[in-house]
């Protein structure tokens, strides 16, 4: 297997119409999403974005987010920060600093999101809430840091989460208002 430096992989982003997650040497093209994929994200966007108070803001899965305690490059579906943006330091395109990460599992990728991938977010100092929005059901799984431990909250139909690090609401209902297309019957 072959090993690729950081700077390789930043050649690569920048060529490459694919994004793709770096970790340990290691390029991993990231896979499209489906229809409910983009939309779920594109509502969670919209819902945050239009709560945020000045000094916060929410980026797409365009930004490129770079967690250097564990090496992992990666574009989360959505993410806030607040205040400016505080980059890497080999990597003057990726940000180190969201305070609330945003992923909406798929098929393919569900038990990485819940499992490695979350484990990487929380290495990241300045995040405060991680957002695991579900792609077969309404549900939303929301991380939170509270002094050195993490809880977590789920939500379902009827319920509604607040992010108390930027001061929003997100009710279930409102993201999952169109039915699931892609969702397994």
């Amino acid at each position: 297997m072959v090993h690729h430096s950081y700077a390789e992989y930043r050649a690569l982003e920048d060529e490459s119409p694919t994004k793709h997650e770096f970790l340990d040497g290691e390029i991993y093209a990231m896979a499209g999403g489906t229809p409910d994929h983009a939309a779920l994200a594109a509502t969670v966007i919209r819902i945050l974005g239009s709560q945020l108070h000045p000094g916060c803001r929410v980026f797409t899965s365009d930004l490129r987010v770079r967690i250097s305690a564990t090496g992992l490059s990666t574009y989360p579906d959505a993410a806030v920060i607040c205040g400016r943006s505080a980059r890497a330091e080999d990597d003057a395109m990726a940000v180190t600093n969201p305070t609330v990460i945003v992923e909406v599992t798929s098929p393919s990728a569900e038990a990485y999101d819940r499992g490695a991938k979350l484990r990487h977010f929380q290495q990241l100092s300045s995040a405060r809430e991680i957002l695991i929005v579900s792609h077969t059901e309404p549900r939303l799984t929301l991380h939170r840091r509270e002094g050195g431990s993490w809880s977590t909250i789920e939500a379902v139909a009827g319920q509604t989460l607040t992010f108390e690090s930027v001061g929003a609401n997100m009710a279930v209902d409102d993201v999952y208002r169109e039915a699931l297309e892609d969702a397994p019957r």
